[in-house]
């Protein structure tokens, strides 16, 4: 991935995931890090279909902790989808992209006066032949 906007605008990284499917419901998790050169950082998110409330999940914790909440979503298309997210007076989106079944490409940007400014964007290539998440259709 690579840092798009802001202070580190440039600076690329590498991350490794493990990703689940909860047990009989729409959605995903991610699990692992994030590393910068010599450093670390561990990443999680999860994302969940809750019926009549939309979407919900968290990033890095949730708001509560050192992350983002996801409070809304929308299936855009069918290789597609943008999660609202929030974190105190932060507002932003996150758009995920699945080009084809082993690649994601996903876009963070928030809203800085009237315009959403993109600050992280990444590739996702799957090496694991096993597919998991899934998102409901609209």
């Amino acid at each position: 991935g690579e840092i798009v906007a802001g202070k580190y605008k440039g600076t690329k990284f590498t991350c490794n995931f493990t990703g689940s499917t909860p047990d009989g419901k729409i959605g995903m998790s991610l699990d692992g890090g994030c590393r910068v050169g010599m450093f670390t950082q561990q990443m999680s998110a999860t994302i969940q279909h809750k019926g009549r409330e939309g979407y919900k999940g968290s990033f890095m914790g949730g708001a509560a902790g050192s992350g983002l909440d996801i409070i809304g979503g929308n299936v855009v298309s069918a290789n597609k989808v943008v999660f609202t997210i929030n974190r105190n007076q932060l507002r932003g989106v996150m758009q995920a992209l699945v080009p084809n079944d082993n690649s994601m490409t996903v876009t963070v940007a928030v809203r800085v006066d009237q315009q959403l400014v993109p600050v992280i964007g990444m590739k996702l290539k799957r090496v694991d032949t096993v597919e998991v998440g899934s998102i409901a259709p609209n």
